[in-house]
C-alpha cells in the first residue's frame, strides 16, 4: 500500500488555524464547537509528537477526559514534517556563526533562512513519499531519514 492509501486526510495547523482555535477556546467554546467551526468531519483524530508537554500525564489525562482519539506516536519516531529538516539546517547554520546575544541571533536567523536554497525545500518534498514509505515499512520506528 502507498502512503496515500493508508493515511486519512489531514487538516493543516497553520498560524491562522492555530489562532482561531485559541480564540474559540478563550471564548469558552467546547472542543466539539471548535471542530465544527474548523469544518472538521466526524471521526477526526488528534495528532501530536512526543514533545514532553504532549506526553505529560496531565495532557494525556485531559485528552482522555475529553474523549479525544489520539494517533499513537512511537517514542523514537522520525520527524516526518519537512519543516523539521529545515529547522535542523537553520540551527546548524546559525550555530556556525555563534551569535552572542538575542539581537544577533534574530539577525543571523533571518540571514541564514534567506540563504537556504529553494532546492533544499524541493528535495524534502520530492523525497517525502520515500520517507513515508520507509517509516511505514519500519512500523513507525527510526529510519535512515
Amino acid at each position: 500500500q502507498t502512503p496515500n492509501s493508508t493515511m486519512a486526510k489531514t487538516k493543516e495547523l497553520s498560524k491562522d488555524t492555530r489562532n482561531k482555535i485559541v480564540d474559540l477556546h478563550q471564548a469558552g467554546k467546547t472542543e466539539s464547537a471548535i471542530a465544527r467551526a474548523l469544518k472538521m468531519k466526524r471521526g477526526w483524530v488528534f495528532q501530536h509528537d512526543n514533545d514532553p508537554k504532549h506526553t505529560a500525564r496531565a495532557t494525556k489525562e485531559w485528552l482522555r477526559k475529553k474523549h479525544f482519539k489520539v494517533l499513537e506516536w512511537p517514542s523514537q519516531s522520525p520527524d516526518l514534517n519537512p519543516i523539521e529538516n529545515l529547522w535542523r539546517e537553520l540551527k546548524i547554520c546559525v550555530a556556525r556563526r555563534q551569535p552572542q546575544n538575542i539581537t544577533a541571533l534574530e539577525e543571523i536567523c533571518m540571514e541564514e533562512w534567506a540563504k537556504l536554497p529553494a532546492t533544499v525545500c524541493k528535495n524534502l518534498v520530492a523525497t517525502y513519499r520515500k520517507r513515508l514509505t520507509s517509516v511505514i515499512a519500519n512500523k513507525g520506528y527510526i529510519t535512515k531519514y
